[in-house]
């Protein structure tokens, strides 16, 4: 079974003469521990696009299921955890009990949310920033929070809403990095939204390239590059020969 599948989804905005078409006929599978990252002009519908996966928007037309089911059923059963630009953490709460604010919310108890929380930072490098308050950490530190507190609960499917846009390049590729070896221990399912072309190549496995609006996947490129990838990926001729790839794709549809 898929972890996500997507057939002929449509998504209107509006109605009468103000209605705006975000997307057209969207046909996309995901396999279970795949990394798959959206990427387009702006405005194509790659947030809306995954919005609709994580049942935040619903689709006008086609088909969506989330491991069989459909995206609601998906979100009760708490299936995914969800990352986005901003890392929308609460200053008043340290690290750890932003990390356990949705074990919090589902009744776990007071030991166990402390045990899991630990165990997140670990995976994120933050132990020792455990009772820091998030405005005491970088933009990047407070990122890994954000990612933290989104597997805390252990879901199936990580869904990323340019996490990594407003931080420094030299941060960003650290991020990257960091991502990818969380992935790799965990084996979740990604779904990685980006601007970024090189961002986009040396995260995924494959890489859905999506048109301007109304947005649809114009092209899904096997990216082949294998795992670990570092920086020897980065300056790898298969790597900048895949960027190129992904560049020409966009293009044909500008």
């Amino acid at each position: 079974m898929s972890a996500v599948e997507i057939r002929g989804v449509g998504k209107t905005f509006g109605r009468g003469a103000g209605v705006v078409e975000a997307l057209q006929n969207i046909n996309l599978s995901i396999e279970t521990g795949e990394f798959v990252s959206l990427i387009g002009p702006s405005g194509c519908g790659k947030s809306t696009l995954l919005r609709l996966v994580g049942d935040l928007l619903a689709p006008s037309t086609g088909t969506l299921t989330v491991g069989g089911k459909t995206p609601h059923a998906a979100r009760e059963d708490r299936d995914y955890g969800m990352v986005f630009q901003k890392a929308t953490l609460l200053d008043w709460r340290t690290v750890r009990r932003n990390v356990e604010l949705p074990l919090e919310i589902m009744g776990i108890d007071g030991e166990e949310r402390q045990s899991r929380a630990a165990e997140m930072l670990a995976l994120v490098g933050l132990s020792e920033f455990a009772g820091h308050y998030p405005w005491q950490l970088s933009g990047g530190m407070q990122q890994r929070v954000a990612i933290a507190r989104a597997l805390s609960f252990e879901p199936s499917l990580l869904l990323m809403d340019e996490p990594f846009g407003a931080l420094d390049e030299m941060t960003r590729e650290a991020m990257q990095d960091e991502l990818l070896r969380i992935w790799e221990r965990t084996k979740r399912t990604v779904i990685f939204v980006t601007h970024s072309i090189p961002e986009a190549v040396f995260l995924s496995q494959r890489v859905a390239v999506m048109s301007r609006r109304p947005g649809r996947i114009s092209r899904v490129v096997d990216v082949g590059l294998p795992y670990p990838r570092d920086e020897d990926t980065r300056e790898d001729q298969g790597f900048y020969d895949k960027i190129t790839e992904v560049r020409e794709a966009l293009r044909e549809h500008e």
